[in-house]
Formats: structure tokens, C-alpha cells, sequence
């Protein structure tokens, strides 16, 4: 088993991390009275699914912040959002996603600056498995659908799709 090298992410758009910051920020905001917390890209998780690998999504939301060794945390979050860069779609799309169901992540956006759009993924029983769950593909968000964009796991919680993207052009 091997070490994946952490990438250099200096050719990450600005407006990658503006989108970060602004769900960090507002969702963060409305979370403050309840166990749970949101983090941006600066938390690693460890799963023995990913043979223990860190991985560090862009945005989690986490319910279960004891549950860490060292800097890793060990439990599963509830949410995880991925912003697409050239880098790393293909990785966001495919090995993550497969990650993220396989520990059972309950919600999983993509979020594409670039398009302004948001695939909003919710983890549902497979009907063929009783100890399997897929993701169900519940909204892709875009201006003209603006008012779907919402947290299925978190359904107190207010996010605009304005705010979402605010300072992207």
C-alpha cells in the first residue's frame, strides 16, 4: 500500500475557493448552535474503505468531530461538496464519488463554477441490496432552477444559490 502524494493545487481558480468560502461561511453561520460543524479543504479524512489514505474533500459537514486520531478524522460526514477544477473532475466524478458512497456519505454535491451549476447527489437504498445504497441524483441547480437549491440532510438549513456563487463571475 502506498502514499498518494498531496497535489499542487496552485493552479486552482480563485473563484474554486470563493465558492468554498461562501458555503463555509453562510452555512457555517447557521450550524453554530448544533453538533455539527462545516469545513472547508483543510480536513483530511481516514477510511479504511480508501486503505486509509487521507482524503481531503473540499467541504464537509461533519456531525461527529470527537471521533479523530491526530489531525484525521475517522468518522463519516454527513455532506461532502466537491468544486470542479480541470485537475480534478474526473477524480471528483468517479474515485470520490465511489469513496463517498462506499463509507456511506449521505449528500454529495459537485459544483461546477464554471457553468454555475450544482448536482445535488443523495444516498439511496438499492432496491436489488439490502446493504447497498447508490446515489440518486435529486437536482442539477442553475439559475433557472435556483429555488431547488437546498440540503437534503440538513433541511433547516438556507443556502442561495446567489450566495453559493457570490464574487463568481
Amino acid at each position: 500500500m502506498g502514499v498518494l502524494p498531496i497535489k499542487d493545487m496552485s493552479n486552482t481558480y480563485i473563484e474554486h475557493s470563493l465558492v468554498i468560502n461562501n458555503f463555509v461561511t453562510d452555512v457555517g453561520h447557521q450550524l453554530k448552535s448544533s453538533i455539527c460543524r462545516v469545513f472547508g479543504d483543510s480536513v483530511k479524512y481516514k477510511w479504511m474503505e480508501n486503505d486509509n489514505i487521507p482524503v481531503i474533500p473540499d467541504v464537509s459537514i461533519n456531525c461527529d468531530i470527537k471521533n479523530r486520531r491526530s489531525t484525521n478524522f475517522l468518522g463519516v460526514p454527513r455532506f461532502i461538496m466537491e468544486v470542479l477544477s480541470d485537475a480534478t473532475e474526473t477524480y471528483d466524478r468517479n474515485d470520490k464519488m465511489t469513496l463517498y458512497r462506499s463509507v456511506e456519505v449521505a449528500e454529495y454535491w459537485i459544483v461546477d463554477w464554471r457553468k454555475r451549476q450544482v448536482e445535488i447527489y443523495v444516498l439511496s437504498p438499492d432496491e436489488e441490496s439490502i446493504d447497498k445504497a447508490e446515489y440518486k441524483l435529486m437536482s442539477t441547480v442553475t439559475e433557472q432552477n435556483k429555488k431547488d437549491l437546498k440540503l437534503y440532510m440538513f433541511p433547516n438549513i438556507e443556502i442561495e444559490f446567489e450566495q453559493l456563487f457570490d464574487g463568481v463571475d
